[in-house]
């Protein structure tokens, strides 16, 4: 029996989404601040925007091109 490739998974889509999803709950939220508060790590929380806001663009972006492919 031969496996089908050229149809694409929705695999890639669920995972851009829940990536998605998780880097926006972390952006919009304080549960990073809190956990990295309680981890004794509150020195980075003044550099987290640079980090998610970027990578919250990025995922939204492979969740449209992973959208439009599947």
């Amino acid at each position: 029996m031969e496996n089908d490739t050229s149809k694409p998974s929705k695999k890639g889509v669920y995972a851009a989404l829940s990536g998605t999803l998780v880097v926006a709950v972390c952006c919009f939220t304080s549960i990073l601040v809190i956990i990295l508060g309680a981890a004794g790590l509150s020195l980075f929380t003044p550099y987290l925007d640079f980090v998610l806001f970027p990578a919250l663009a990025l995922l939204i972006v492979i969740t449209v091109i992973s959208y439009k492919r599947w």
